[in-house]
């Protein structure tokens, strides 16, 4: 019954377009015989009514062969169009033929009087649908300048043009020879007159969208807009917004809002100062897409020492240099050490931790990317619990102040192995908060990050640069997103609030569907979506089916403990812990598997320690299902599996 009315929905649009149309030829073809006969006498009689149901039936099969039904009115460009002009004037051709067949003697001019009111029957009526939709938007948008008129401009112009949130009424650009000249219709102007024309054409905002000229450039512009009493944002590029360069300010939040569906939270900084400024403040992953935003955002808030410790060469060195820059950008003078190590390393954490007397930390490694971890398990569970358990164990023994890890809502009830261990990690950090008191301890745990290495912003990105198609696991995917700012925030801000183990979250609102995102984002782009209402469309959205350990909704919380905080956004949730000695032996247990390289065993331990644990599939590592399959010789033909030892079981 359900999928009887779906197709009903999906068919009745089409249906009334097609019976307006053969009206509106009904009515051009009256209307061109009364002129031709100066009355209607002629319309009645037998020829001229066979003449005209032969031309309805002809012309209703061509409208549909040249697809003018699947295409979404509101979005109609020039390729409608000129469907239009095909579609009547083939309809014009049937009506002289149908004439000559049905001996109707329907004069030779008819058909030219027939193509005219047909044209502006059928494509005057689109037109003015279109122009109406356009209209009634607009009278809900918010006015506002794009200052630069070069690709990022123009970009964001179309953008905003298919958006429902802002009106692009003018530009301005200091490049003289695109000053007095129109894209698309809106005029270029001299920003030396851009408070007369603020006032003259009602303009609420400003864009900025110059992300090829330097940020001190940017900055200048910024500051003498705003000094005049203007509403600047700076608009990051796509290639910024991916990468990041753009997303340590809250200017970007037209953009966000168009993607995430509401507006950023904002931080409530007085939180954030208590754990770093003038303290020795330690970012496990620092090169990693959170990390290194908290390294951006720490620097601005006065550390006595910022320590990034990261496994990658390649990483480090990116974000070291570019907190060189923003220092000399913004004048700060923050010792920043780059140091290379990994967490799983005890030994190298307590020097690292004795040697700066690290007084805060902030623990964001962790191998992250689902489809990856679930093909690499021991690697996974090694790195995200015993790497966490290591640096936590020096963090204590050498009284660190506070200790934070980032966690995700993939770890509540997961369904995947980067779900199941980070769940682990956090049972460790809530016993460690329970029995000790020296460092403080807490989670942070929040959905998916808008931009971050290996999330969906850059994937759709490359696809649609890439000409498309997007591709999406599922229809109803949904997940809760934030951008990256919003997460180093929250972290910096939670870090505060720890006490014994608590997971503080964001009040993220609605979850997003990862479809109407992708929708969002071509649109953004500048591009139109291609469906079966849309066939003309840019870019087609296909679905390829969920992975290996992906799920259709993603949760924040496993149970209904939950309390406010001193941030009206972040919540703090109290959830069920396991004893101190079942964890012990757990943890003891997962040391043993993990060197064995026991992925069999490694699950079966994670699937023991996180109770809510229910994987979609069976074990699908990469090594151990290759291990498998017998190893054959190509020469001889023998059998054979070589034994598996590991560089600490070599004496």
């Amino acid at each position: 019954m359900k999928r009887v009315m779906r197709t009903v929905q999906k068919n009745y649009k089409p249906t009334l377009m097609v019976g307006y149309d053969l009206l509106m030829l009904t009515v051009a073809f009256a209307a061109a015989m009364t002129i031709r006969w100066n009355g209607v006498s002629q319309l009645f009689e037998r020829e001229t009514l066979l003449c005209l149901g032969f031309t309805l039936a002809s012309s209703s099969f061509i409208f549909l062969r040249l697809g003018l039904y699947r295409t979404v009115i509101r979005y109609m460009g020039q390729q409608a169009l000129v469907a239009v002009l095909q579609g009547v004037t083939a309809s014009a051709v049937v009506l002289a033929v149908a004439s000559y067949l049905t001996y109707a003697g329907v004069p030779r001019s008819v058909p030219v009087i027939y193509w005219c009111f047909a044209l502006i029957a059928v494509g005057g009526s689109r037109w003015l649908v279109r122009l109406y939709y356009q209209m009634a938007l607009e009278i809900h948008k918010t006015r506002v300048a794009i200052y630069g008129a070069g690709t990022a401009g123009l970009q964001l112009y179309k953008a905003l043009v298919h958006g429902e949130l802002y009106k692009p009424v003018a530009f301005f650009d200091d490049n003289a020879s695109k000053q007095n000249t129109l894209i698309d219709g809106v005029l270029v102007y001299n920003p030396s007159d851009i408070l007369d024309v603020v006032a003259e054409r009602d303009i609420s905002e400003v864009l900025l969208a110059m992300p090829g000229v330097p940020k001190r450039r940017r900055r200048e512009i910024t500051r003498g807009l705003r000094d005049r009493g203007l509403v600047v944002k700076v608009i990051p590029g796509l290639e910024e917004l991916v990468d990041g360069a753009g997303r340590g300010s809250a200017d970007v939040s037209q953009i966000y809002e168009n993607v995430l569906g509401r507006a950023p939270v904002e931080p409530e900084k007085s939180l954030i100062a208590s754990s770093i400024s003038g303290k020795a403040v330690l970012v496990t992953g620092a090169g990693g897409s959170i990390g290194a935003e908290l390294c951006r955002q720490i620097v601005h808030w006065g550390p006595a020492q910022l320590i990034l410790v990261e496994s990658s060469e390649y990483a480090i060195y990116q974000i070291e240099r570019e907190l060189y820059q923003i220092q000399q950008d913004e004048g700060l003078q923050i010792p920043v050490s780059t140091l290379l190590g990994d967490v799983r390393d005890r030994a190298r954490m307590a020097e690292i931790i004795q040697s700066f007397a690290v007084q805060t930390i902030y623990h964001a490694a962790a191998y992250k990317h689902v489809p990856l971890v679930e093909q690499n398990v021991v690697l996974g569970a090694e790195n995200n619990v015993l790497g966490t358990l290591s640096v936590l164990e020096a963090a204590e023994a050498l009284g660190v102040e506070q200790f934070v890890l980032i966690s995700t809502d993939k770890a509540v009830r997961p369904t995947n192995v980067m779900g199941a261990t980070k769940r682990f990690a956090e049972l460790i950090c809530q016993d460690f908060g329970r029995r000790f008191g020296r460092t403080k301890v807490c989670m942070v745990r929040f959905g998916n990050v808008l931009g971050s290495s290996g999330s969906v912003i850059p994937l759709f990105t490359d696809q649609i640069n890439a000409g498309g198609p997007v591709t999406v696991t599922h229809p109803k995917v949904t997940r809760y997103f934030m951008t990256i700012p919003e997460a180093a925030q929250l972290v910096l801000q939670a870090g505060s609030m720890g006490r014994n183990g608590e997971v503080f979250v964001l009040d993220m609102g609605e979850p997003v569907r990862i479809y109407d995102l992708a929708r969002r984002l071509i649109q953004i782009m500048g591009h139109t979506v291609r469906d079966e209402e849309n066939p003309d469309g840019d870019i087609e959205i296909q679905v390829t089916g969920l992975r290996p350990g992906e799920k259709l909704y993603e949760e924040l919380l496993l149970g209904d403990n939950v309390a406010g905080t001193e941030h009206p956004m972040i919540m703090r949730a109290e959830e069920e812990r396991l004893t101190t000695e079942r964890l012990q032996v757990l943890i003891g247990d997962l040391r043993d598997a993990c060197a064995r390289h026991d992925c069999e065993g490694v699950h079966r331990i994670l699937r023991e320690a996180v109770q809510d644990y229910a994987p979609k599939q069976q074990l699908v590592d990469a090594v151990w299902a290759q291990q498998q399959q017998p190893l054959t010789l190509p020469r001889t033909g023998q059998v054979e599996r070589l034994p598996i030892t590991r560089e600490s079981e070599v004496g």
